[in-house]
């Protein structure tokens, strides 16, 4: 079992999934891994988070206030259409085929909301949502290469581990069984591996594993508290928020994050760029499509 601040964490770290923080002014911004340049998209005196990159390029899709937004490269701003689904938090990503969204949806409102938090998908241009995943809570994080399954992360007996499970519904295959909080799962392009980032070691770390669960192995192992990696779309890079300091097994927002590159070939790892952000940053798959970019979200106090 968890002991109580673990779980105090945990469960914080998924309440903020949901809130909308005022008074702040939230930046969508592009970082150039080619060029090593960071350029402004979008900015708006409100809180917005999560940017997925379309297919074509044409927009970049974020959460915002329960609802799916698109915005464009010239800085149009467009509702998405999700039905009844307007609790919607910053789990959320398009298919493999592009013609797909997946996202988290809370079934209820409250406090406890997020106790009931939903896995859905819709058609890219909107419409009825469809529901994925029977057991809740389940929070989206990554689709299959071949559009088949989804990985998420989800609390069953008081642990928050690992899952899959078919898009088409059905049920579900645990991954992980730890009893600490494992979180963010996100396939490689070749579908060889899951990257995760994982508290076992005793801090948060970035992971990966074979799809089956197998061979799970860290990549990081330093004085920072690591999250969500996104692979890129050539296999060569995964970047993560790297927290200054140690969060225990919370993600908070608007605290001073890094921004970090991991070399698949040789090891390396290096520092991009500086920010106020965290929660809401990079939460979600957020690379261009030719893998030469990636879009975050960063954050000041109004």
């Amino acid at each position: 079992m968890r002991t109580p601040l673990l779980l105090s964490l945990t469960l914080a770290c998924f309440l903020s999934v949901a809130a909308q923080t005022p008074g702040i002014i939230s930046t969508l911004e592009v970082y150039d891994i080619t060029t090593d340049t960071r350029t402004a998209v979008y900015t708006e005196e409100a809180h917005f988070e999560a940017p997925n990159w379309s297919p074509g390029g044409e927009y970049f899709l974020i959460n915002q206030s329960g609802g799916l937004y698109r915005i464009y490269m010239d800085g149009r701003k467009e509702k998405l259409d999700t039905g009844f689904a307007d609790r919607c938090n910053n789990d959320h990503g398009i298919s493999p085929d592009g013609r797909t969204i997946a996202f988290s949806h809370n079934l209820e409102a409250g406090p406890d909301g997020w106790l009931t938090s939903c896995i859905f998908t819709v058609p890219l241009e909107g419409g009825t949502p469809t529901r994925v995943t029977e057991n809740t809570p389940s929070f989206w994080h990554g689709w299959s290469p071949d559009g088949q399954h989804v990985a998420y992360t989800a609390r069953r007996d008081d642990r928050f581990n690992i899952y899959t499970v078919p898009v088409s519904g059905g049920e579900e295959t645990a991954l992980t069984s730890s009893d600490s909080l494992d979180d963010g799962p996100n396939y490689a392009t070749d579908g060889q591996h899951i990257f995760y980032n994982s508290s076992v070691s005793g801090s948060m770390e970035i992971w990966r594993m074979h799809p089956d669960g197998s061979n799970q192995e860290m990549l990081t192992d330093d004085e920072y508290s690591n999250w969500f990696a996104q692979p890129s779309p050539d296999g060569k890079h995964i970047v993560f928020v790297s927290y200054l300091q140690d969060q225990g097994s919370a993600h908070p927002a608007m605290k001073e994050v890094v921004l970090r590159l991991y070399n698949l070939e040789d090891h390396s790892i290096r520092i991009l760029c500086g920010l106020t952000g965290g929660q809401g940053t990079l939460n979600v798959p957020s690379w261009s499509p030719d893998g030469s970019r990636f879009a975050f979200v960063s954050y000041r106090h109004n």
